[in-house]
């Protein structure tokens, strides 16, 4: 599938940070002569948390995507805890329903296309990094929006919003202007924790609500 192994690329970069930084400590302990046994076992053993964590925090399992028309799945994996009425005026262009999944550093950080299409909007745009468990944080903290032109008519357009927050400082989309898109494709990774917001037409029928927890590619969150 499109942009598998992207994930983990991201996670060995990381651990190869990590892995240079520890053996910069180790060196500047022994440079130092303050190396005693409980030091070196310390430090080895944070860095193997922190090597399980990363590894775990990348996983990127493939989609079981749900098959048949108007279905809108879920972006990302995590807990929605808004469905609201929105005015989105960029790639709604006007009230839409809002369902506003918050991401903790324990869901997969890989985001997948709720929709087939093409992808008719991409912005970033530049904020703060507030907490994500509020979910005004979409309104400050840094985000991309991307609209999604569905090949289903009577879909029309959905759009997602992938926001970082507090311990997040990082999004990297994976879709361009113009590409083309599958349902339950992975199209960007949030590095920690976070928040994806989706503009649903109003006619959709919203088949989610707050306190359900959703698996992104997978979950039917709407119908059409």
């Amino acid at each position: 599938m499109k942009h598998q192994g992207k994930a983990a690329k991201a996670a060995r970069r990381i651990l190869l940070v990590g892995l240079v930084l520890e053996l910069l400590l180790i060196t500047g302990l022994l440079l130092a002569h303050v190396v005693p046994m409980l030091a070196l076992f310390a430090v080895s053993t944070l860095f193997l948390f922190f090597v399980a964590f990363t590894l775990y925090f990348f996983r990127d399992p493939d989609a079981q995507v749900p098959t048949g028309p108007g279905l809108i799945v879920a972006p990302a994996h995590g807990l929605v805890d808004v469905v609201e009425e929105f005015d989105e005026p960029k790639v709604m262009a006007g009230r839409c329903w809002r369902v506003s999944i918050f991401l903790s550093v324990f869901d997969v950080h890989v985001q997948q296309a709720p929709v087939s299409g093409q992808v008719c909007f991409r912005q970033h745009t530049p904020g703060k990094y507030l907490n994500a468990l509020k979910s005004d944080c979409a309104f400050h903290n840094e985000n991309v929006l991307l609209g999604f032109e569905t090949t289903e008519p009577a879909v029309g357009r959905v759009g997602v919003r992938l926001i970082a927050g507090l311990i997040a400082r990082r999004i990297i989309p994976w879709v361009e202007m113009g590409g083309a898109v599958q349902k339950g494709e992975r199209i960007a990774l949030i590095q920690f924790g976070s928040r994806a917001d989706v503009y649903l037409p109003l006619r959709a029928k919203v088949t989610v609500k707050p306190g359900d927890r959703v698996v992104g590619g997978e979950t039917v969150i709407a119908k059409v």
